[in-house]
């Protein structure tokens, strides 16, 4: 871990990355951030001892650079970058939608890239993080990105065909759960519960659900099987579910994230 490793755009991900990688035991004095805000970088300087530097000196000196800056910012710091970063450099984009190709035509040539899209569990050390290698990125550039994102949960290597679905799945899916708990605890209040009861309720079922889930090894209708008795409450609840078309709605819900994510891929496009 004596590479030096910069992350740009050090917002909400890129701290809990910094972060996760601490205590992964990465020395704070071998981690570069950026910030827009001088004070957002004297912030992090505070809270981790990390270095705050500007892109262009992160490009100079990193060995590796992560950016996390949004879709719509990454090709005003591509440019911004580009005379600087040598084609030795890992270049790893945390960035929805982009592919790997819109940094390998802006960069010195054959410079590797990982692209990796992550979520927001990464706060609590959940994340999801799934990593596709660029044209030019080798074995070894991926096994250092799972090593980075590893700090903060789980990684998963998939073509980079697959990373718009991915995205639609694991990076916006967090969104989905905590869209379920709102109306599942406005429901509980419907029912005559306090919020605070049914938000304790429905999050420790979640968690319990969960891990079950990810543990036990049991197919998921099976899981579900097991809960529902016959003229029980449960499959009543499931033919409502049913009736009002929650399985279609998921699966539209999912393609229209699936196409937004190409939409982004469009819209960086010179």
């Amino acid at each position: 871990m004596t590479q030096k490793v910069a992350v740009l755009g050090t917002g909400k991900i890129g701290e809990a990355l910094l972060s996760g990688m601490i205590r992964a035991g990465w020395a704070p004095a071998d981690l570069l951030v950026t910030a827009r805000r001088q004070e957002r970088a004297e912030e992090l300087r505070t809270r981790y001892g990390v270095t705050p530097v500007s892109n262009q000196e992160a490009a100079k000196t990193a060995d590796t650079l992560i950016l996390t800056v949004k879709p719509q910012d990454m090709g005003a710091l591509l440019d911004e970058l580009a005379p600087h970063v040598p084609a030795d450099r890992l270049v790893i984009s945390g960035a929805a939608g982009i592919p790997t190709a819109f940094f390998e035509d802006r960069l010195a040539a054959g410079t590797p890239v990982v692209r990796v899209m992550t979520n927001t569990p990464a706060l609590v050390d959940e994340a999801m993080s799934v990593i596709s290698a660029g044209s030019h990125a080798t074995a070894d550039h991926l096994a250092h990105a799972e090593e980075i994102f590893g700090a903060v949960g789980k990684t998963l290597r998939v073509p980079e065909s697959q990373q718009d679905a991915c995205t639609a799945l694991s990076g916006s899916g967090p969104a989905y759960f905590f869209y379920l708990v709102e109306a599942m605890t406005d429901a509980g209040i419907l029912l005559g519960l306090p919020r605070d009861k049914a938000h304790d309720l429905i999050v420790q079922s979640a968690i319990g659900a969960a891990t079950m889930l990810r543990d036990s090894g049991e197919h998921p209708v099976k899981l579900r099987e097991n809960v529902t008795s016959p003229a029980g409450t449960t499959i009543n609840a499931i033919r409502e579910l049913e009736n009002h078309g929650v399985r279609a709605a998921l699966i539209a819900a999912l393609e229209a994230a699936r196409d937004r994510s190409r939409e982004l891929a469009t819209g960086t496009k010179d």
